[in-house]
């Protein structure tokens, strides 16, 4: 069958994330050039040529990394009506088999908890990186969301509940594919941050967090990719190398510091937007019991 991959995976925005479409593209190219580079056709495909390709992977991918890759083959198996060959018996047991060669244990984030966060932020100056640096820390810790919804928060975004306290509209997320929205309340003091840095960059509306150009002014918005870039930059601005913080280490770190003071992990799901408890708690295996506490505002 020949598809126009380029067409199909247009036809495929809209109706999946942006980040969702660029893992499909990225991981069923990888799979289409090793097809190329044995003389298999990739679609359709067999499952002996499946049972290969992932054997091919065991020898230098984590399990985690070849699991991606299996549910994207699945599913452009089946958005171009072929047969999803992945469900084939051989396949899985081939899956099995480099899961328990491998071992399921992926590497965790290095938790951002409190105490680190203030140590992050005393490295952050008043210039405006400075200033872009401690509210996405402050923002991150908070809102306890993945880069890519920290990076789509708006100054629209930031509204007053009747209880007088502040909340940031996250208007879409990884578990709310649909638009639904949801309210996360924040502290007064960051609401106070978000304003003081509109009035700085001289911005209302619009992207909160901003790129910045190498004569510092800013740009449209942030590109998820550099949270983590900007992650090192402060750490190494603080002496704190000993540990590689990550977009993640916000979310893992948050529920840590939860976890400590006594809320329930149904609560700390529900602020986190993980959907299954299996989920949160692979992010609280590092937990031990500490006199973390979080913001007392």
């Amino acid at each position: 069958m020949t598809i126009n991959f380029e067409h199909f995976f247009k036809k495929l925005e809209g109706a999946y994330a942006p980040n969702t479409i660029r893992s499909y593209r990225s991981d069923f190219k990888h799979y289409a050039d090793w097809c190329t580079k044995n003389q298999y056709e990739a679609l359709p495909s067999s499952s002996k040529q499946v049972v290969r390709y992932l054997e091919e992977l065991g020898k230098t991918l984590s399990t985690a990394t070849i699991g991606r890759r299996i549910a994207s083959l699945s599913n452009v198996f089946r958005l171009t009506q072929n047969e999803d060959v992945t469900k084939n018996p051989d396949v899985q047991l081939t899956h099995k088999k480099l899961r328990r060669k491998l071992g399921c244990v992926q590497q965790q984030a290095s938790p951002l908890t409190l105490d680190i966060l203030k140590r992050l932020s005393t490295a952050c100056d008043s210039s405006t990186e400075g200033q872009r640096n401690r509210l996405l820390l402050r923002l991150g810790y908070e809102t306890m969301r993945r880069r890519s919804e920290l990076c789509s928060f708006m100054f629209e975004d930031l509204q007053m509940l009747p209880n007088g306290r502040h909340a940031l509209l996250l208007r879409r997320s990884k578990t709310d594919q649909y638009g639904e929205g949801k309210l996360i309340p924040i502290s007064d003091d960051l609401a106070l941050m978000i304003d003081k840095w509109s009035e700085h960059i001289q911005q209302h509306t619009g992207y909160i967090l901003r790129g910045l150009y190498s004569n510092h002014t800013v740009r449209h918005k942030l590109n998820p990719s550099g949270v983590n870039k900007i992650l090192r930059v402060i750490q190494e601005r603080a002496g704190m190398t000993d540990n590689t913080l990550s977009g993640h280490s916000f979310r893992v770190g948050a529920a840590i510091d939860l976890l400590d003071k006594g809320i329930p992990i149904e609560r700390i799901m529900l602020r986190g937007g993980w959907k299954s408890e299996r989920t949160a708690m692979r992010y609280l295996r590092n937990w031990d019991d500490s006199d973390w506490v979080l913001f007392n505002d």
